[in-house]
């Protein structure tokens, strides 16, 4: 597509010829590597409480960002004022940060090539306020509807429209349009004067609201929500010490992306404060497990077409059968470490520089049967889903809260428990794994990943899996 015919082109009358201009201001004093990265965002967010629509929100916000790269050194600096005399005086100050003696010779642009990860025709936020405040009006009338018990429900509906134009000193071109929506139901459920208990389902990804009137309806996950609360009104403490632990399919991967893949991202590695540093190559895990970063799957919540550098997005397989294969890298990792970039360089918005980020993540299925994982499991702990976690980059030691977990006793998945805490150390914990299912499923498209004050949309997945031995924290016996 001609600049002249994209949205920024016929939006704000930005040429070809301007953003060669501005490149040229950016690497004024000097400087390896410029870019220019556009961004024009318009979103909504819609809540309900007490069965009252309590807020709906529209807003739209523009900028671009100015990069220039010499060296480890990097200048940035950011405009939300899209005239000429704005962007050049931030390319001036990016260029005074990074000023450095190289030159870089750029004439025109190649547009980069074109896909379509997420062919949504109407985007969400162009569609009618009153369609969308009706998702969430149903998703709260179907949780109050499920069950005597619900006292309280919150449901949520966020959509987006990201335009993005990016001009790298490389020569090139690249534009994308970006659709994003997410709907979450939240419930608290009681059994008389008992302990409530929460709940919390949702989905979304890069689609139409369409998306939400098939399989992944309000209705859907407002059940959901409703079946996870009752679940622990009847849960009893979580036992403590060291088990065999089986992850539930899909969005129990969140372990999987918080313990193993911040520390396969490239700056962490270039750095050496990771615990995956200078391991490629190595056995970092069971052979039985093959992790990989996909950005290019149809629709999913971390697609993109292009990362946030104007790279295309790919799959990178970087844990093959346990041995360590590669990093994620961003443009200036994949300079400083003499490697290629992954399509893994990812921001914010404008007002932030880019670094080696996630899309979505996840473990190729196995061999194993899932009912056989459990049979085979004389006692442990069964995860169905989980609620927060952190990790260690450096020693790769993390803590992660299971919402939703049960009794493993002689074989069977037995009564639910609540507070039980996983701890362990990622590479150390992959050693352990020993059966792998063959239902590999990824989350229903709830992600968001945070890093160095950055939020950004991911997706996780795993297929059932057993480990064999892991730190359970919990007040049961």
């Amino acid at each position: 597509m001609p600049l002249s015919d994209s949205f920024f082109g016929q939006k704000f009358g930005i040429t070809e010829h301007d953003l060669e201009s501005y490149l040229s201001e950016a690497l004024g004093a000097g400087g390896d590597y410029a870019d220019l990265y556009f961004e024009y965002l318009a979103t909504s967010q819609l809540s309900i409480d007490e069965s009252i629509v309590k807020s709906a929100v529209q807003g739209v916000s523009l900028g671009v960002g100015v990069r220039v790269i010499w060296g480890e050194r990097t200048g940035y600096a950011y405009s939300d004022d899209l005239s000429p005399e704005k962007i050049r005086k931030a390319a001036r100050v990016a260029a005074c940060i990074a000023s450095g003696p190289s030159k870089v010779d750029k004439t025109g642009f190649v547009e980069a090539r074109r896909r379509d990860l997420y062919p949504v025709v109407t985007a969400p936020n162009e569609t009618s306020l009153a369609d969308r405040v009706e998702l969430v009006k149903r998703a709260d009338l179907a949780a109050r509807a499920a069950d005597r018990r619900v006292f309280q429900v919150q449901a949520s509906y966020a959509d987006s429209l990201c335009h993005v134009l990016i001009a790298t000193s490389d020569g090139v071109l690249s534009t994308d349009r970006q659709p994003l929506a997410r709907l979450g139901v939240a419930v608290l459920a009681r059994e008389g004067a008992g302990v409530s208990q929460r709940g919390y389902s949702g989905g979304g990804g890069r689609v139409g609201l369409e998306f939400f009137e098939t399989e992944h309806t309000p209705e859907h996950f407002a059940r959901e929500a409703v079946r996870q609360a009752i679940v622990q009104l009847d849960a009893v403490p979580a036992p403590a010490g060291e088990m065999t632990v089986v992850l539930g399919p899909g969005w129990p991967g969140v372990l999987l992306h918080e313990a193993v893949g911040h520390g396969l991202e490239a700056d962490f590695n270039r750095k050496k404060v990771s615990a995956f540093s200078g391991r490629i190559g190595q056995l970092v895990a069971s052979p039985l497990c093959t992790v990989v970063d996909d950005g290019t799957i149809r629709n999913r919540r971390g697609s993109l077409n292009v990362d946030d550098e104007g790279a295309p997005t790919q799959e990178n397989v970087l844990i093959d059968k346990g041995v360590l294969r590669g990093y994620l890298y961003d443009k200036l990792s994949s300079r400083l470490l003499h490697s290629k970039t992954t399509g893994s360089g990812r921001r914010e918005s404008y007002q932030h520089i880019p670094m080696p980020r996630m899309t979505n993540t996840f473990m190729l299925a196995g061999d194993s049967d899932p009912e056989e994982i459990i049979r085979s499991t004389p006692r442990g702990l069964y995860c169905a889903n989980f609620g927060g976690g952190q990790v260690d980059i450096t020693s790769g030691n993390f803590v992660f809260s299971a919402s939703e977990s049960y009794l493993i006793e002689d074989g069977h998945i037995t009564r639910p428990v609540r507070g039980a805490m996983l701890t362990g150390n990622g590479p150390e914990a992959l050693k352990y794994v020993s059966m792998v299912g063959h239902d590999l499923k990824l989350d229903e498209g709830i992600g968001i990943c945070g890093k160095e004050g950055q939020s950004v949309p991911v997706g996780v997945g795993i297929p059932t899996v057993k480990i064999d031995r892991m730190t359970v924290g919990g007040t049961g016996g």
